[in-house]
């Protein structure tokens, strides 16, 4: 489930970016800047979490920046995101599942997860920033990217629409 979760999670953020790339930057210049605070945020906080799941420092001492970086850089670091979890689960053992993660939030406030919780919340996070800029690209007038799990598991594997 995990693997399928964060294959998910990728195929999500490519739909989401593809649909961004597809307005003209022009036209709604104010859901792009949207967007990328919102990306911006879900990918610092995948990149804390990683450096967590790491016992590494943070690697940022806030969960965004005053100026976000452009949708193309976003981008390569969510697919270099994406690719470390997707390789961080391959052969996880069910016991580092259970491990009890210590961390400090940016906040300075202590905080402690098990591995499979934080895996569990950067999923779940993604998808709340996906569906705020979806909402946004649906305001513009364009068609949000439908990304749903159940739709995302259909066209991956088409043969469960057989009876």
């Amino acid at each position: 489930m995990l693997k399928n979760a964060f294959d998910y999670k990728e195929w999500s953020d490519k739909r989401l970016l593809t649909a961004l790339s597809d307005i003209p930057a022009a036209r709604s210049q104010e859901v792009i800047h949207f967007a990328q605070q919102q990306l911006n945020h879900m990918v610092i906080v995948e990149e804390i979490f990683r450096a967590h799941l790491q016992d590494l420092p943070s690697p940022h001492q806030s969960t965004n920046t005053l100026k976000p970086p452009s949708l193309p850089e976003l981008a390569v670091r969510l697919a270099r995101s994406n690719r470390w979890f997707q390789e961080f689960i391959f052969d996880i053992s069910d016991e580092h599942l259970q491990k009890t993660v210590l961390f400090d939030f940016t906040d300075g406030q202590p905080g402690c997860m098990s591995t499979m919780e934080i895996l569990f919340h950067i999923i779940n996070h993604g998808t709340y920033h996906r569906s705020a800029i979806a909402h946004q690209i649906q305001h513009t007038g364009y068609i949000r990217p439908a990304d749903t799990f159940s739709m995302y598991i259909h066209q991956v594997e088409p043969n469960r629409r057989a009876r």
